[in-house]
């Protein structure tokens, strides 16, 4: 039997790109920071004149998948992380963007065949967002770590 795993020790030549959402920026910008923090310890090269990550920043949530999709296309990437916050408010707005943000992100990977992290939280209010953030645990972080492993994992597959 053969056992396939991703190992966060086998990480540091990854290639990846951050996709941000600048909406809630007070929230993904610690993600942001969370997630480079991460890659950073596990020997990747987060400096600003990185040539291992790279990060685009996008207007909201919304817009994730499509930049997600063109970095993933690219062939430049062996993992692409999303980061975003889309907050509940009083209209349907929350259900819309959360809705077409991850069937999005889950498409790109589905037919890219690259890794795409989805990182974009789904709160009821700007607490809970904060809460996720950084002020109880940084989900950043996390997002990260899934990367390490799924780009691990992937290079260890058979074709």
């Amino acid at each position: 039997m053969t056992v396939f795993e991703g190992r966060f020790t086998d990480a540091a030549s990854l290639k990846i790109a951050v996709v941000v959402g600048r909406f809630n920026d007070l929230v993904t910008g610690k993600l942001l920071s969370g997630c480079l923090d991460c890659l950073g310890r596990h020997g990747l090269d987060v400096e600003p004149s990185s040539k291992q990550v790279d990060v685009a920043w996008v207007p909201g949530s919304f817009e994730i998948p499509l930049v997600a999709q063109r970095l993933a296309r690219s062939g430049s990437y062996n993992v692409v992380i999303t980061l975003g916050a889309v907050i509940r408010g009083d209209t349907p707005h929350f259900d819309v963007v959360v809705a077409e943000v991850s069937k999005g992100v889950a498409a790109v990977a589905r037919d890219t065949g690259v890794p795409v992290i989805f990182g974009v939280l789904t709160t009821d209010n700007l607490q809970q967002a904060l809460e996720r953030a950084g002020i109880k645990s940084n989900l950043g972080w996390s997002y990260a770590l899934q990367a390490l492993e799924m780009g691990s994992l992937l290079r260890g597959l058979p074709l």
